[in-house]
């Protein structure tokens, strides 16, 4: 019985490239010389830290950042979770960002749903951090995927593991 599964993963390569081509534009601007801006990432962790002299400047900041992440991989931006601003020592700021891997179940719970509810001679479970999808034919799994892909558009999905 031909099958896939439905999962989102974070492509370590592109997020580090796009980080690395954010901070070198920071470094090379000539209104952020001199200032504490910049941009780290913590691979273990999946977080991206900005820091900055003001709230405009993290503003600044994420105007260079979440187009570079886009550029490298479409819908990247949709998997970051901004946290609230913190202010570090005097005027200084920081903002974290939590990127989310894998699909949470209130996510995967939804994907089971919208299957069940269209129709679609499919079935689908949810096993971990990703959802199977499995049909009689490949056509419904080919009409499936472009179900899931036009009702769910907030969050970036990947679909792989086709097996016939």
């Amino acid at each position: 019985m031909p099958s896939f599964d439905v999962s989102s993963e974070v492509n370590m390569a592109n997020l580090t490239n796009s980080i690395d081509v954010a901070s070198r534009t920071i470094i090379n601007r000539y209104d952020f010389k001199g200032t504490t801006a910049k941009v780290e990432f913590s691979e273990k962790e999946l977080t991206i830290t900005l820091y900055g002299d003001s709230d405009f400047q993290l503003g600044q900041i994420k105007d260079i950042l979440l187009p570079a992440m886009e550029k490298k991989e479409a819908d990247s931006s949709k998997r970051i979770e901004p946290q609230e601003i913190q202010t570090v020592s005097g005027n200084k700021v920081k903002q974290l960002l939590k990127l989310k891997s894998g699909i949470d179940t209130e996510l995967a719970k939804k994907i089971v749903k919208l299957l069940k509810d269209s129709g679609l001679k499919v079935q689908s479970a949810i096993q971990g951090e990703s959802v199977r999808v499995s049909g009689a034919k490949r056509d419904n799994l080919q009409d499936a995927i472009a179900f899931i892909k036009k009702s769910i558009s907030d969050f970036p999905l990947e679909f792989g593991n086709f097996r016939d």
